[in-house]
């Protein structure tokens, strides 16, 4: 018998076409997974092109045309994060703290829908085994890190709003270049003797010249994270992503999964862009400029050609408190690359600073016998 085949749904709820059941989407193929009946029922990906939305025309005219969606989000008290709660669903647990949410609390918010998506490729108990691994490799990490490791359902399945941004650039600037060169100079030293006598040393000394010039560049599928309730550095480094694979959005993908709604729209998304490009082209005019240093007195940047894309990328993450505090992890859905942040237990750094210094005193004291 084959496997059903998902085409269409209204529902809040995906049901599966042999036993009714509620079905979730099973990391790692393009089916939805009764875990009643055992049943995949196959999702139809759409043949639709990934598309560039041109980002100058998008802003001026098109923004009101593109479609929406209507989501009911609830901001956290305690992090800030902005989770999307599915329909009847009236209270839920913050997937970045853990804090108590309640929809009552809650707003209804236009959005703009998501037009592709990376599905989950890393199944919850693999994701687990990760954390704990990364987990167990942190020093002087509090005895009760590794214990909340174990606990499994910490762990949450959760997409991520993305933009990503193409961009050519062009870029006039004015700088210094500085060549080094080696010259002779004398100095006065003492001998032995106590006299005075005049050698001389080879120095390396920077000749710095003028310049100006203009540079080009090409940016192709730059990142931002959308959310503000990730740490920005944290997610940035959870790159690469293999965006070559992106599947047109369908919500079947996200059953089963939490979605986060964007907090940063589409104009300060390319703000963020700007900085991850100035990086760039900055070496780039440091190239230009050539010799042994450089600098850049002033840069003038145009964008051209710029398009966007709105996606969502899947994570895993976990977050609990510790002393008051709240530490956030990461786990690369496609890739398994691990990221985080991580508390210090201080007793177990001052007991290996006092153990270091037993150890040193110890070799003096033997020395010394």
């Amino acid at each position: 018998m084959e496997d059903p085949i998902i085409q269409e749904t209204n529902q809040s709820e995906i049901i599966c076409r042999n036993c009714s059941a509620k079905l979730k989407f099973a990391p790692g193929t393009t089916s939805l997974k009764c875990e009643y009946c055992g049943a995949e029922n196959e999702i139809e990906i759409k043949q639709e092109a990934i598309e560039e939305i041109d980002f100058v025309s998008f802003i001026e005219t098109e923004f009101n045309k593109e479609e929406k969606v209507e989501v009911a989000t609830v901001r956290c008290n305690a992090c800030g994060a902005e989770t999307s709660m599915k329909e009847n669903v009236v209270s839920d647990m913050c997937p970045f703290c853990g804090n108590p949410l309640v929809v009552k609390e809650g707003s209804t918010r236009s959005l703009l829908k998501p037009k592709s998506l990376l599905p989950f490729n890393i199944d919850p108990k693999k994701a687990q085994g990760l954390f704990q691994k990364w987990i167990g490799g942190l020093w002087f990490a509090p005895s009760g890190l590794k214990k909340y490791a174990q606990q499994t359902e910490k762990l949450t399945g959760i997409y991520i709003p993305y933009w990503t941004y193409d961009s050519n650039t062009s870029t006039s600037y004015s700088g210094q270049r500085g060549d080094n060169y080696q010259t002779s100079e004398s100095y006065t030293t003492t001998d032995s003797s106590g006299n005075a006598k005049t050698e001389t040393r080879t120095v390396t000394k920077v000749r710095w010249t003028y310049v100006s010039g203009h540079v080009s560049n090409s940016f192709d599928d730059v990142l931002v994270v959308g959310s503000n309730s990730l740490p920005r550095k944290y997610a940035d480094e959870l790159e690469p992503w293999d965006l070559d694979k992106l599947l047109p959005f369908d919500e079947k993908f996200l059953s089963g999964f939490k979605t986060e709604s964007y907090q940063v729209d589409v104009k300060q998304g390319f703000d963020y862009a700007k900085v991850k490009m100035d990086k760039v082209i900055e070496s780039t005019i440091r190239t230009d400029i050539g010799g042994d240093l450089q600098q850049i007195s002033s840069k003038n940047t145009a964008y051209n050609d710029i398009t966007f894309k709105h996606i969502l990328l899947p994570l895993w993450i976990s977050a609990y408190r510790y002393n008051q505090k709240v530490y956030r992890f990461m786990i690369n859905a496609r890739t398994g690359e691990v990221q985080g942040e991580r508390p210090y237990s201080w007793i177990k750094i001052t007991l290996a600073v006092l153990v270091g210094i037993a150890i040193i005193g110890g070799i003096v004291w033997f020395a010394k016998k």
